[in-house]
């Protein structure tokens, strides 16, 4: 595992003011009415430590709490390719379309949605045309890719990561699970395996997941979500463990958060530029302001010296990333699907606790399986297949023994931004599947 540098800040201790809400005197049902309207105008062998040592026992480290917050279909080079120390590229590259002609990559800003584009090809198949046989060129080759697909978004574009990954540990080696789109890889982020190649909701997963082996041990595990309930492509099952994003908001500001927690954004009117989760064509100034509240919850709560919040985001998006994925061991159940192994394109990825490194960037090679192996290290969990047995485990970089609570504070504008889009709403109704599917099985859908 290499550490690098990536630049200098300056950290600022933090106080208890996650969303300007004093906690003096403050009972649950009030802070639940002063949250209820900002959050809804938000975008709702061995191991080895950074250090080279070996990790500390796991119930010795001081962790009692893990957090996930997983974005959607963005690339690393894409996002962070500017991040200095990291092995990023954005401008200087081109690109060949299907008639041989070539582009350059290009800044997207001031435009924060591409509603004049089409959204990128991230299919199966197409993520192997991008990859190439690893020259990973073919970025405006796959399906009806124009242009959107190759270009990119500078630190000053990205109001909370262009400050927290300088700040932060970053990763630049942090692969997406399976080179597919948003469904199969938000399995994996569960079960470390898929059962699907494609973003179809039937059948119904079957497939043991993470919060199965917490169940088994006691542990306590909570999936909120801000209105589409992922959780529900494995029917009624984790209805007792759904929240409302707001509930997490809550929980963070009375100590009170479980030891193992999902966060999920908006998603629902993502083509029509309405969602807050940075699939395009959503406004990515949304995603920025989602993310800022949860850290602001997160390192503010009164749970904060115990915790490790991870970023990350489910796939690639069909943006381009120079760097080309690796395989891994394939579980059976993706190789009856017909899987490669080949894990998906870069994503960003940020790890955030009171052990992270300051202003570094991590470059062993990880995905979506190493954060479950880093919760099935710390509780003791037995692995849920080949892929998270055989992972890194994430929790590598944090440095135990060093505790820094302090948390610098980023200013970031609330919003609501963005417009209405007029482009693929055939991808809203597909939302709206999945929401009537979760009405149907009882989750406390808005």
């Amino acid at each position: 595992m290499i550490m690098k540098s990536a630049g200098k800040y300056q950290d600022s201790t933090t106080t208890f003011d996650a969303l300007a809400i004093p906690k003096r005197s403050l009972t649950r049902r009030k802070f639940l009415q002063r949250t209820a309207g900002a959050v809804a105008g938000l975008s709702l062998g061995g191991v080895w430590s950074a250090k080279g040592k070996p990790l500390p026992p796991a119930g010795n480290t001081g962790i009692e709490h893990i957090i996930v917050v997983m974005m959607e279909n963005r690339s690393f080079d894409h996002f962070l390719g500017w991040l200095p120390g990291a092995n990023g590229q954005q401008a200087g590259l081109s690109y060949k379309d299907a008639a041989g002609v070539a582009h350059p990559t290009y800044p997207l800003a001031p435009d924060y949605q591409g509603c004049g584009y089409a959204n990128p090809d991230n299919s199966y198949s197409g993520g192997r045309v991008q990859y190439d046989n690893g020259a990973c060129d073919g970025w405006l080759r796959a399906g009806t890719n124009d242009l959107f697909p190759i270009g990119y978004y500078t630190k000053p574009d990205l109001a909370f990561l262009g400050q927290a990954a300088p700040a932060w540990t970053t990763f630049d080696h942090y692969f997406a699970a399976i080179m597919g789109p948003t469904y199969p890889n938000r399995i994996y982020q569960y079960a470390a395996q898929t059962d699907r190649l494609d973003d179809s909701l039937l059948p119904l997963s079957t497939l043991p997941t993470i919060w199965d082996r917490l169940a088994e041990r006691g542990i306590e595990g909570r999936y909120y979500f801000s209105d589409l309930p992922t959780v529900a492509l494995w029917g009624a099952k984790y209805v007792p463990i759904a929240r409302p994003a707001i509930d997490f908001f809550v929980d963070c500001a009375f100590g009170a958060l479980p030891a193992v927690s999902f966060v999920d954004p908006r998603f629902l009117g993502t083509a029509a530029g309405l969602s807050g989760d940075d699939e395009p064509h959503a406004d990515i100034r949304n995603g920025e302001a989602f993310l800022n509240a949860i850290y602001r919850a997160v390192t503010t709560s009164p749970n904060w010296r115990h915790t490790v919040l991870v970023i990350n985001f489910d796939e690639w998006g069909g943006f381009f990333d120079h760097v080309p994925p690796t395989t891994a061991p394939i579980p059976a159940t993706d190789a009856a699907l017909g899987s490669d192994g080949l894990r998906g394109f870069r994503v960003p990825a940020l790890i955030i606790s009171p052990w992270s490194p300051r202003g570094q960037v991590a470059s062993g090679t990880y995905d979506h399986t190493s954060v479950l192996k880093m919760i099935e290290w710390r509780w003791g969990l037995q692995p849920l297949s080949v892929r998270d047995a055989s992972a890194n485990n994430l929790a590598e970089v944090l440095d135990f023994s060093h505790l820094n609570l302090n948390a610098p504070r980023f200013k970031v504008p609330a919003g609501p931004f963005g417009t209405l889009c007029a482009s693929s709403l055939a991808k809203l109704e597909k939302s709206q599947l999945l929401g009537e599917l979760a009405q149907s099985f009882g989750f406390p859908v808005p």
